[in-house]
């Protein structure tokens, strides 16, 4: 196995935590405040905790839809611009080639 292991090498797997490219300051506060307001309707359950979880609930989607719309408008933007376009296309292969797996196998003769 370790043999092989050093021969053929092994793949990582998926990644565990991905990074959200939409993220960023304004989306960190209102999910913080969503998870907060969460934790205190599960400890008091009342009927008002509960509204107030599900207007920030409302809130937190609402900013990621927008964080999102907004940086999909910003990469439409740099697509569509010529001199981004052959750097966009390398960045894409080069994405697609670390993310292959290893699928060929060659036969190893000898030791």
């Amino acid at each position: 196995m370790e043999t092989a292991q050093n021969i053929c090498g092994m793949t990582k797997g998926p990644r565990r935590h991905k990074e959200t490219w939409r993220w960023n300051d304004e989306v960190a506060e209102a999910v913080r405040e969503k998870k907060m307001k969460n934790g205190k309707w599960k400890r008091e359950n009342t009927k008002e905790a509960r509204m107030e979880y599900k207007k920030s609930r409302q809130n937190a989607n609402r900013v990621i839809s927008s964080a999102k719309e907004k940086k999909q408008k910003e990469c439409e933007n740099d697509l569509n611009d010529s001199e981004y376009q052959n750097e966009n296309f390398r960045m894409a292969k080069q994405m697609v080639k670390e993310r292959q797996d290893i699928t060929r196998l060659n036969c190893i003769k000898g030791k």
